[in-house]
């Protein structure tokens, strides 16, 4: 931790970026010494690498091709600082962090346009997109083609498949690529769909609930539709988790409760947070009833949670691909300028200490949706799978 005078030494440093000219003219030490300070926070304090750091703002800011005004340089310089840590941690401007505070946690999104197959050009064309749309602005148009959406080319997908990948968790972002040469576009997903979980039941009885995101009343949702079957007509429950980004931790929790009458659902670990464990309470509820999961390498987070709960206590058959392996949680910091930080603060650990981040959930059995498969068909194929298993 640093203390008050270590602050004031970082904040010096810096401050002397907003007139780099007269760093030469100052030496480190002349600034340094003329702060008083004790030997342990003098230590604490990373002077070597501030020194390097306006060094390196004064070679930008003299010789740079384009000129560029401070408050561009230090948001990019906070920006690289952030997005280095990990793949999920990113620096929010004020206009992106008042976007996010108006979305509900676990909500599903898409983009603000629809991809339309072109069957003469075979390729994917933007349409629906309006003129003053966050898409737009950035220079998307209708009927430009989509070359590749997060780094997966879509020429030989099909619809649901390219709708899959639109859709993930409100806020998140997805990067887009017009054509194979051009640069990658990066979108918000902010459009809210649909995300009631929609549930069939099989001619082979078993009840197959697709449970598009975790949200704050996903649990009772489960129950309720799972008490308005007959608990002696269904043979079986399957979760349809592909492509489900996540959403609440609390929600998977309890979901994977309703299955569960004791043992760790899920621990986390945080430095800044404490550690803490989610026990399963006493119930008898669903205790009998066979449960199976499907999962594909867009299963995430919460989704991840749930599907490891209930595997590692044998409580379900697991089946389709390894899950994606986003095992962190991002928490935001607010600044004073209006902006913020999104975070990595705290990782999901398993039932058994297993870490999911960068893992994933391997199934029991592996058995992706085929390129020419149907959906029907292939449902109809895991869930007399699933009622072949003890």
């Amino acid at each position: 931790m640093i203390k008050t005078h270590g602050k004031s030494v970082v904040l010096s440093c810096l401050l002397m970026c907003l007139s780099h000219s007269a760093w030469s003219a100052v030496s480190t030490e002349m600034a340094l010494d003329e702060l008083e300070m004790d030997e342990q926070v003098y230590n604490e304090i990373p002077v070597t690498s501030i020194q390097e750091f306006v060094q390196i703002y004064g070679i930008v800011k003299d010789n740079y091709i384009q000129d560029k005004n401070d408050d561009v340089l230090f948001q990019q310089a906070i920006q690289g600082l952030v997005s280095s840590l990990d793949r999920y941690s990113r620096y929010l401007s004020p206009e992106d962090y008042k976007q996010l505070r108006e979305y509900t946690e676990g909500d599903l999104a898409s983009i603000d346009f629809d991809l339309h197959f072109n069957p003469q050009l075979k390729q994917w064309m933007v349409q629906g997109l309006s003129p003053d749309a966050d898409s737009a602005k950035q220079g998307l148009r209708n009927g430009v083609t989509v070359y590749k959406i997060d780094d997966q080319v879509l020429s030989a997908l099909k619809r649901e498949q390219v709708r899959d990948l639109l859709t993930g968790a409100i806020g998140s972002t997805l990067t887009l690529q017009l054509s194979a040469q051009s640069v990658p576009i990066t979108l918000v997903r902010n459009t809210k769909v649909d995300t009631e979980i929609k549930s069939t039941l099989h001619s082979n009885q078993v009840l197959v609930l697709q449970v598009k995101v975790f949200q704050q009343d996903t649990a009772n949702e489960i129950k309720r539709i799972i008490e308005s079957y007959s608990t002696n007509r269904l043979k079986a429950v399957l979760f349809d988790l592909r492509n489900n980004p996540g959403g609440l931790l609390s929600a998977a929790v309890e979901s994977a409760d309703l299955f569960l009458n004791q043992g760790i659902i899920v621990s986390t670990k945080s430095r800044s947070e404490g550690n803490q464990q989610f026990q399963a309470l006493p119930g008898i509820e669903f205790q009998n009833l066979k449960v199976g999961i499907l999962i594909n390498n867009r299963s995430a987070s919460a989704a991840e949670v749930f599907t490891a709960a209930l595997k590692e206590h044998n409580r379900a058959w697991v089946v389709g691909e390894k899950s994606y392996g986003k095992g962190v949680v991002q928490k935001l910091f607010p600044l004073s300028n209006g902006s913020a930080l999104q975070m990595t603060v705290s990782q999901y650990f398993s039932p058994s200490g297993n870490m999911i981040e960068g893992q994933g959930i391997q199934p029991h059995f592996t058995y992706p949706l085929g390129q020419d498969a149907r959906e029907e068909s292939y449902l109809d194929h895991v869930t007399d799978l699933l009622l072949l298993q003890k």
